[in-house]
């Protein structure tokens, strides 16, 4: 069963071309930082998305998106999916359902990807002997799940809060306060959520974690991953009077793996006095692990996060 799941799933994880294509936006205005330098990370785009009608003459909220190149036209992605951000956010604003927002979509690199995304102290607080297992791990096609590096998402989030949001901040009429400002992304862009959130609680009010990939590799038999995530959670999560975590995971291919693990993580979040009122863990029968699947729910955390 394990195995099926994998397989099916395999393809989300081995994207290692990313357009560079400008994604084309129904609603609103995309502008393009192009190969965004950093001493943290490698060169990525930056889409940075304005809905209709911005206007310097007030302030938005900024959400911050992992994969960006995914976001927004499913005619650049490489799967010809798009979680189509634009026109979700689009709709809720006409709706009056959220407070103004802009979207800053942050690019992955595929050979860099998972060691970006994978948190770090998390793994580092393994054994070596663990660690060097878990850097050993193969995908199903025999390619390398690190691609024969090393976790790097402290520097990745060095990346955004000290290179990426002081350009956003000055650039756009924007809060530059935690209560204003978010992050979120799918699958390790789930993980990497879920540790800024931790890691900087005073960056980020707010945390989208959608098909939160636990396992952290593509196996779950000896794999300590899971409870390292669960002891730093313990340990890490910020406090739930002033920010918000939002979970969820469908049933079929990779996201089948994630509800034991995710039920674990519920646990640690009422332990910590977390309530409706600051988190919310949902389940999607039958959503696989894609960005239509996203697409198709990204409303719910958007309003959970940005409700007016």
């Amino acid at each position: 069963m394990i195995k099926s799941i994998l397989k099916l799933g395999i393809l989300i994880f081995t994207n290692v071309i990313f357009s560079q294509a400008i994604p084309k936006v129904v609603s609103g205005k995309l502008e393009r930082m192009e190969n965004f330098k950093s001493i943290y990370v490698t060169a990525r785009n930056i889409d940075v998305w304005l809905p209709e009608n911005y206007s310097n003459t007030k302030k938005y909220n900024v959400l911050y998106m992992h994969d960006g190149q995914m976001l927004f036209d499913a005619e650049t992605t490489w799967n010809k999916q798009a979680w189509d951000a634009d026109d979700v956010l689009s709709q809720l604003l006409k709706q009056g359902k959220i407070q103004d927002v802009i979207i800053v979509g942050i690019a992955s690199d595929g050979n860099t990807r998972h060691i970006d995304y994978f948190p770090q102290k998390a793994i580092e607080s393994l054994t070596q002997n663990q660690q060097d297992s878990i850097y050993k791990a193969n995908r199903s096609n025999g390619q390398s799940v690190f691609n024969n590096g090393k976790v790097n998402s402290d520097n990745y989030l060095k990346f955004i809060v000290k290179e990426l949001k002081p350009i956003i901040d000055k650039k756009y009429s924007v809060f530059t306060d935690a209560k204003h400002t978010f992050i979120a992304g799918s699958s390790m862009g789930g993980l990497i959520s879920m540790y800024a959130i931790c890691e900087y609680p005073n960056v980020f009010g707010g945390a989208a974690c959608l098909s939160t990939h636990w396992p952290g590799i593509f196996s779950v038999e000896h794999n300590p991953i899971p409870n390292a995530f669960f002891n730093y959670l313990k340990s890490h999560l910020p406090n739930p009077k002033n920010h918000k975590i939002y979970f969820d995971y469908g049933t079929a291919t990779l996201d089948a793996m994630y509800e034991p693990f995710q039920l674990k993580v519920d646990e640690i979040m009422k332990s910590k006095g977390f309530t409706a009122k600051n988190w919310m863990t949902q389940k999607f029968e039958g959503a696989d692990h894609s960005e239509k699947s996203w697409n198709k729910r990204l409303n719910i955390p958007i309003e959970f996060l940005l409700k007016r």
